[in-house]
């Protein structure tokens, strides 16, 4: 399985312990950057984890910033995505069960290295329900596809 993860500043440290969790753990990472500790803005790593993967480059992605909140409004901008911002495992459990989320984002001033591990963990391992979500989850998607004029010309 392919990840794309990417950060601001605020998000890069628990970034890179979350990179390194995923790479021990077998999985293949796509890092996206930052490569430091510099100041930049959330959208452009945002876009760039959640084209991965809508492009379908990566399976999934993991983005994080001082509160999870920014990147993922910003991934949600990208046609196909479906980014949960999820600080505790419950709420992961969820994104994927329910939601189908395809992009998870956590907060680095919020959510500490071993927490940020479960929480990756609940993400990973929940399948989608399907069944009466399903029928919910297209319906983003048809919201999706009639908001985004790009695919109306």
């Amino acid at each position: 399985m392919r990840i794309a993860v990417g950060a601001d500043h605020a998000g890069f440290a628990l970034k890179e312990r979350v990179r390194e969790y995923l790479e021990s753990k077998g999985f293949e990472v796509e890092d996206l950057g930052p490569a430091t500790l510099q100041p930049v803005d959330y959208p452009d790593y945002a876009e760039k984890v959640a084209a991965s993967v809508a492009a379908k480059k990566a399976d999934f992605g993991v983005l994080m910033c001082g509160t999870g909140l920014g990147v993922a409004i910003a991934a949600n901008k990208v046609p196909g995505i479906r980014a949960a911002t999820c600080n505790d495992t419950l709420s992961a459990y969820f994104a994927r069960a329910h939601n189908d989320a395809n992009v998870l984002t956590m907060g680095g001033r919020l959510t500490d290295e071993a927490t940020a591990r479960k929480i990756v963990d609940v993400w990973l391992s929940t399948e989608f329900e399907g069944g009466r979500h399903a029928r919910r989850v297209e319906k983003i998607g048809i919201i999706d596809e009639k908001n985004h004029t790009e695919k109306q010309l």
